[in-house]
């Protein structure tokens, strides 16, 4: 599951993120309701997980200009108000569930697997971009008929730039996401395994590359044909 947390308080934001990771849920994390819209509008995610208090931009207009936009992604905000009236208008502005800080991890967890199957999506057995098809289940990836096997770090790698296909992903996203807050990986940790991607990608034959920014991220790319 990729799960977008929209959160301005650092503490709990840090935490929703370690509850995600626990649970093997891809994430990202934003402080403000601009970069919640944002991310909402661009990104492809399972959940958005919403504050109501944000700087900017409050949830409760952001989850209303998602919906304005087309945006279905489920959203659960969170508040320290417990009345029913900021109950109704946060679900009258588009909301799908709302609880109230403080809160059990058990249940937020519980409420965000409820939220995802609203949906009725099938969940996904294989993510394809360009040439390319990844197989979840097996951690293969192919392309024209051949395939390959992806360690576990580079399977997970290429599923979140995958999955945010329209998205730059930063290296220290790609760290939290795929080592965890708590490991030494740097920098060149991420290089390496960007390395190893693309002479998969060549050794394939495919047309997808994988283009870095400078100080940005990383993103997939498919080459034009001449």
């Amino acid at each position: 599951m990729n799960v977008l947390i929209v959160e301005d308080e650092v503490r709990l934001a840090d935490a929703l993120r370690e509850i995600m990771l626990e649970s093997k849920y891809l994430c990202d994390v934003v402080y403000t309701g601009t970069d919640g819209l944002d991310y909402a509008v661009n990104g492809n995610y399972d959940v958005v997980i919403l504050d109501v208090m944000l700087p900017q931009m409050d949830g409760f207009s952001v989850v209303q200009e998602m919906r304005k936009q087309g945006i279905q992604t489920p959203v659960l905000l969170l508040t320290a108000k417990d009345d029913v009236s900021d109950k109704i208008d946060g679900l009258n502005h588009g909301a799908d569930d709302y609880m109230t800080k403080p809160f059990e991890p058990g249940e937020l967890l519980a409420r965000i697997r409820a939220l995802s199957r609203r949906t009725g999506d099938v969940i996904l057995e294989e993510l394809q971009f360009g040439d390319l098809l990844l197989v979840l289940s097996t951690n293969d990836l192919w392309c024209k008929g051949r395939s390959i096997h992806l360690s576990f770090k580079e399977f997970e790698i290429l599923k979140i730039l995958m999955i945010n296909s329209n998205i730059l992903i930063s290296k220290d996203s790609l760290i939290e996401n795929v080592w965890g807050n708590n490991s030494d990986a740097e920098d060149n940790n991420v290089e390496a395994y960007i390395s190893f991607l693309r002479k998969k990608f060549y050794y394939l034959g495919s047309q997808v590359g994988i283009i870095a920014v400078r100080k940005v991220g990383y993103r997939l790319e498919e080459k034009k044909n001449a």
